[in-house]
């Protein structure tokens, strides 16, 4: 059993004040796990962040969904734990796991409504997989509410960021100048060949990762949830417009009874802008059957509203 002494708080900088790195990683350290996942065929690396005294981790989804075994090591410690993944949202890229310990130290998460552009935070975790304790790098909320397209599927809420982000650094905390968690590190932005993409890299904020732990809380407790399905194709405007571009409309489905169209752009749900495609199909995903929301649609050059209630995903 490990027991972590709370880290002394007494002289960590608040909010707004100049960014300690060294005390906020004293606040921190106790609460960041390195997780080792044999998938079959090799074995890949990750962070989670302690969220219970008796085990209980935050991770990304995509750090263990391809698991067979998953072994969780404490700072500090040189043998690994055994760990078993409660529950997994590959869709918001969270999952719950379990270790059998005590007396450990939970972070301590921030009020999402603190998040604000231009604040100093910190990224801990084990990049590449490195021996020894965690990396730390630090930098500025970059932009929030960002939504972007990754294997997975579409994330959305995300905390955009300057402070880099490597491989292993997945499921680690963002942290702000006072300790708290504001977001779990999870994707960084990748080149091609149009693009060139410089100290951009994304965490899910804090607020989503809250909604997303109870939940998969009840999913573990055998109450999973089930996603809400609008029955829409989408694309992405390409003429520099905000929204997203309806493409195909599934037949009887919740979209067709609500007379949505093809080329139908829709610009906002219950009030919240879409950005593009990413942003409606996080938006539907985050929502259950028998929600009605409200899709402000552009058409003809007409603003409208259109409301529609959503029904099961199909499986």
């Amino acid at each position: 059993v490990v027991t972590a002494a709370p880290a002394n708080t007494a002289d960590l900088p608040t909010m707004g004040s100049a960014l300690d790195v060294p005390a906020v990683l004293s606040i921190v350290q106790n609460s960041v796990v390195t997780l080792a996942v044999d998938t079959g065929t090799g074995i890949g690396t990750g962070t989670g962040v302690i969220i219970s005294s008796d085990g209980e981790i935050i991770t990304n989804a995509h750090v263990v969904d391809q698991g067979q075994r998953v072994q969780v090591r404490l700072l500090g410690e040189t043998e690994p734990r055994s760990a078993q993944v409660l529950a997994s949202d590959a869709g918001n890229d969270l999952a719950l796991v379990k270790i059998d310990a005590t007396g450990l130290t939970p972070a301590t998460f921030a009020e999402p409504s603190t998040l604000q552009v231009g604040m100093d935070v910190v990224a801990i975790g084990y990049a590449l997989g490195l021996d020894g304790g965690p990396s730390v790098t630090a930098g500025i909320v970059s932009a929030l509410d960002r939504t972007i397209i990754t294997s997975l599927g579409a994330l959305d809420r995300l905390v955009q960021t300057d402070a880099p982000i490597s491989s292993g650094n997945s499921g680690g905390p963002l942290v702000n100048a006072a300790g708290q968690v504001v977001g779990i590190n999870t994707a960084v932005a990748r080149s091609d060949s149009m693009t060139a993409a410089n100290s951009i890299s994304f965490a899910i904020g804090v607020g989503e990762v809250l909604r997303v732990t109870e939940q998969l809380r009840l999913s573990a407790a055998g109450q999973p949830r089930v996603e809400g399905y609008l029955g829409v194709g989408l694309g992405d405007r390409t003429d520099g417009g905000q929204g997203a571009v309806i493409t195909e409309i599934q037949p009887d489905s919740p979209a067709d009874r609500a007379g949505l169209e093809v080329d139908d752009v829709v610009v906002s749900l219950d009030g919240a802008p879409i950005d593009g495609r990413a942003g409606l199909i996080a938006a539907v995903r985050d929502r259950g059957p028998g929600d009605a929301v409200t899709l402000e649609i552009r058409r003809g050059g007409e603003l409208r509203s259109v409301v529609a209630l959503l029904e099961p995903r199909p499986g």
